[in-house]
């Protein structure tokens, strides 16, 4: 019951949450612009397909990628403007464990981003009838994935914040993202030993996301999918006791 009133009171907050308001406003803007060759595109008879799929493939591509930066970014916030304004001191007064302060915090961005994530999936489907073009994938990848992203992204967020600023917080996740950008590019060993300890380094990839919803990889079992994803929340669920260790260490 405590957990989830503090989830609530995170997503509600994260709503009407002035910075995050107006950035959604500008990025809306931005991808309305980057819409407009699209619609001309497809206005044009003969247009080559793949330019309009190049096109939707940058829109989505931008599209995953501020939702990564949003986890992240909602994700520190949420823990560190409870600090600044001095609220998480009447919760703590109640009867709540700092862990579960944190989990609802986590919950309560989790639900933002599950809204996010079905935003993105009618995006994605629009786009791609209005390009004429398939997606030959599955929907539920299109949604469990970034799901499983975002969840990693927050909880590597709330570890750091723990211990540093907000705004130092949200630039080290979203430096390690592009790391995960560059990893095909990697030796051969030092990916390997990457690949052992997290096999599912290739979600905090904005590309890993797009390759599986333009289906450019070859259709992969349900097992391979389950590995990684098991992954992906095993190591969401570890960054998240490692932040609830840490943020019972620190003086509010």
């Amino acid at each position: 019951m405590k957990i989830r009133i503090l989830a609530w009171n995170t997503f509600g907050s994260l709503v009407r949450d002035k910075l995050i308001v107006v950035i959604c406003a500008l990025f809306l803007c931005v991808l309305l612009f980057m819409m407009t060759p699209l619609l001309l595109m497809k206005s044009m008879p003969g247009s080559p397909a793949g330019m309009i799929v190049g096109v939707i493939s940058l829109v989505t591509g931008m599209v995953s990628g501020f939702g990564s930066m949003l986890a992240a970014w909602s994700s520190a916030s949420a823990v560190s403007n409870e600090i600044k304004s001095g609220t998480i001191l009447a919760v703590m007064a109640r009867p709540v464990e700092r862990w579960e302060f944190l989990l609802g915090k986590l919950l309560g961005v989790q639900m933002l981003m599950a809204v996010y994530v079905l935003l993105m999936l009618v995006l994605t489907l629009s786009l791609t009838a209005i390009g004429g073009a398939h997606i030959q994938s599955t929907l539920w990848p299109l949604i469990v994935y970034p799901i499983v992203r975002y969840a990693l992204y927050s909880a590597i967020a709330m570890l750091l914040v723990t211990r540093m600023h907000p705004v130092f917080t949200f630039a080290i996740v979203m430096l390690g993202g592009a790391l995960a950008g560059t990893f095909g590019m990697l030796p051969e060993g030092l990916r390997q030993t990457v690949h052992y300890v997290l096999p599912s380094f290739g979600l905090l990839s904005e590309s890993s996301f797009l390759t599986i919803t333009q289906a450019q990889l070859k259709a992969m079992p349900w097992t391979q999918h389950l590995i990684v994803l098991a992954y992906g929340l095993d190591w969401a669920v570890v960054f998240f006791v490692l932040a609830a260790r840490s943020f019972r260490r620190r003086p509010l």
